[in-house]
């Protein structure tokens, strides 16, 4: 019953003074969104880029060092090496990816003519993309959206898929035709081009928001850069069986292939937390506590104001009989209330914000567009929660304390004499 009553004091507080309650929610709403996003911040990237791996099909990773994808040596001999991981009882697939960078251009050095229905020529420019070769065998990295995939048998004329972004630009459906000109060190220039054609259009998960990527066979790789066949692998990507899982999976590969780095994608993640991504986590956990703070400051403030403002009709209701208790419980439940206020309106703020703010970030040059910086889990929710009633309590203790020691004699004779 007293917890009740101390409610009803603490409401009928609030409502008396509509305009520092409004200023009051308003600004625990700015803060808590703001504290909201920064604890979206800080697990977001990793959520994300987990979801990423996983989304690929594949759980485990081959390299030839613990240098990052695509930026150490590539691994020798990659089809017995992908012959011999097949071979294990907790394998379930392996696909080999090999990467070229590359020119795309609707036509190749000459007279303007038409093709598809538009006129191209000499006069096209080209566009770098990248060229991602792999085993149409195995099921592909990649989501087709339109038309179909790389067929398992050579075509007469070599075929690949272009991303959503690649085919915007250049205006390529499936049917079309479109050159590649390996960019293969100094002797980019040299380089033939070679004529593809365009069968279907695919989603790459890791591709930003301007990538051009394109995607071909192993062997279609190596023709871009006029090599022999190269048996080297950038990576290996690995599926293993529902039964075994990627720990059984990567644990069996070490067995047999102790010379290359095997990593699961927690094991990426995991890394890229640690090393990648530590900047985000920092950040949001710097922003998040002076936010905090900033916001412990306004309700102790407006708290500490109010409470002086009423301190003549406290000590009244001390005089008449109210207990120390329930008045500090109504100080206390002033605070809940206002920060709890704030604190709700502050959830579709702190989404809103986090969505505008996510849309900028993505489209930072090398983002993956499918990479998402705010990212929602319960977790998050139950720290905010945490968080701001902490604060609400804290911001209380001086009024509570103040009401606590109030002088009801002398307080009521300075109210008379004033």
């Amino acid at each position: 019953m007293t917890l009740f009553r101390s409610l009803h004091f603490a409401c009928l507080a609030t409502v008396r003074q509509p305009a520092r309650t409004c200023l009051g929610v308003l600004g625990v709403a700015a803060v808590g969104a703001l504290l909201f996003d920064m604890l979206l911040l800080s697990r977001g990237l990793v959520l994300s880029f987990r979801d990423l791996l996983d989304r690929s099909g594949f759980d485990v990773r081959v390299l030839a060092t613990e240098a990052p994808p695509f930026t150490g040596p590539r691994i020798g001999d990659a089809e017995a090496v992908a012959a011999q991981i097949t071979q294990l009882p907790e394998i379930e697939a392996v696909l080999q990816l090999r990467v070229r960078e590359a020119q795309a251009m609707l036509a190749v050095d000459g007279p303007r003519q038409v093709e598809g229905g538009r006129t191209v020529g000499s006069t096209d420019r080209p566009r770098s993309v990248e060229f991602i070769g792999a085993d149409p065998r195995v099921r592909s990295l990649w989501t087709i959206v339109a038309g179909e995939d790389i067929p398992e048998q050579p075509a007469a004329v070599p075929t690949l898929v272009v991303n959503q972004n690649l085919a915007r630009r250049l205006g390529v459906e499936p049917g079309d035709a479109l050159f590649l000109r390996g960019r293969c060190g100094g002797a980019a220039d040299a380089m033939r081009a070679v004529r593809f054609q365009v069968i279907g259009i695919a989603d790459f998960p890791f591709d930003s928001v301007t990538a051009g990527t394109v995607a071909g066979t192993l062997d279609d790789a190596d023709r871009l850069c006029g090599e022999a066949p190269d048996d080297r692998a950038e990576m290996l990507l690995v599926r293993s069986r529902p039964g075994a899982g990627a720990l059984a999976a990567a644990a069996a590969i070490r067995v047999v292939r102790p010379d290359l780095y095997v990593a699961t994608n927690a094991d990426l993640v995991e890394r890229f937390s640690r090393v990648e991504f530590s900047y985000f986590r920092q950040i949001s956990a710097v922003l998040a506590t002076v936010t905090l703070f900033f916001g412990f400051l306004l309700i102790a403030v407006l708290l500490t104001v109010s409470v002086n403002q009423r301190l003549g009709e406290i000590a009244a209701l001390r005089a008449v009989g109210l207990s120390r208790g329930r008045v500090i419980a109504g100080v206390l439940w002033e605070s809940v209330l206002l920060v709890g206020a704030g604190g709700l309106l502050a959830l579709p703020l702190g989404f809103g914000l986090s969505m505008w703010l996510d849309g900028i970030l993505r489209t930072l040059p090398g983002v993956p567009a499918d990479l998402r910086f705010f990212v929602f889990e319960p977790r998050a929710l139950f720290v905010y929660a945490a968080l701001l009633a902490a604060a609400s309590i804290g911001a209380a203790a001086y009024p509570m304390r103040i009401v606590a020691v109030l002088p009801i004699a002398a307080t009521l004779r300075r109210e008379v004499v004033s």
